[in-house]
């Protein structure tokens, strides 16, 4: 690891991110021997700061890492768990590759969609729930399943996604937890899991320590709490004009 202290230019680029984001932006890059390496947790962290991947995001990447805007969109562009446009707070994904869709998905899609009044593809008017289907998580053995803000629930019945949408609808919790949700929602796992796994989401990113979108604290959704060393919005705020 080497310590990467931003030019002039490049604290310029993100003047507009958070102090936390900054620092992160500093930690990620120093990870790597060369800059450019660094575009996609730089893309993470720049959708934790405007909500998804912006224009102006990727000309910021651009600037941290060396690389041109349309290189950097090239990257934001190829992996879907970029987003491109607004998402809601609660990302919800339905896996409907063969194994998920031979046990049903396509049922538990349909009630996701349903229950939510989202259609695949599309974020609710409030803000509330994105919907969409994704392809294969690794966890075949345990199809159905559900992913909350990428956070995997398995074998997941139409009647169980319809209750987990309530609950994330009444409950609003601030983290989402896998342990939390496949004990409530889920069924057979594909495996034993050998680690518990103690943090959770707080944004529709990958929960994951060094991007400040996980908290190991899991709230009771009546009763959110707060969140230490996390980048937290108001539900509903998020990426949105």
């Amino acid at each position: 690891m080497k310590d990467v202290v931003l030019s002039a230019e490049e604290s310029a680029a993100i003047a507009d991110w958070s102090e936390a984001s900054r620092q992160r932006a500093e930690k990620v890059l120093s990870q790597y021997p060369e800059k450019r390496s660094a575009v996609m947790p730089l893309l993470y962290l720049s959708m934790i700061e405007n909500g998804y991947v912006t224009n102006e995001g990727m000309r910021q990447v651009g600037v941290l890492t060396g690389l041109s805007s349309a290189q950097v969109q090239a990257v934001a562009s190829f992996y879907t768990m970029y987003k491109r446009e607004p998402v809601g707070d609660y990302l919800l994904g339905v896996c409907t590759s063969i194994s998920c869709f031979l046990l049903g998905a396509d049922d538990v899609l349909a009630a996701v969609e349903d229950e939510t009044g989202v259609p695949d593809g599309e974020t609710g008017g409030d803000g509330v729930f994105s919907v969409e289907h994704v392809e294969c998580n690794g966890a075949c053995g345990g199809a159905p399943v559900v992913l909350v803000n990428w956070e995997m629930i398995e074998s997941v019945t139409p009647e169980k996604a319809r209750e987990l949408v309530r609950w994330l609808r009444h409950g609003r919790p601030e983290v989402v937890n896998t342990e939390e949700m496949q004990q409530l929602f889920g069924g057979a796992r594909s495996f034993d899991w050998g680690i518990k796994e103690a943090e959770g989401a707080v944004l529709p990113v990958p929960a994951f320590g060094p991007y400040g979108s996980s908290a190991g604290d899991v709230p009771s959704p009546n009763s959110p709490g707060e969140l230490e060393g996390t980048q937290t919005f108001p539900r509903g705020s998020r990426g949105r004009p």
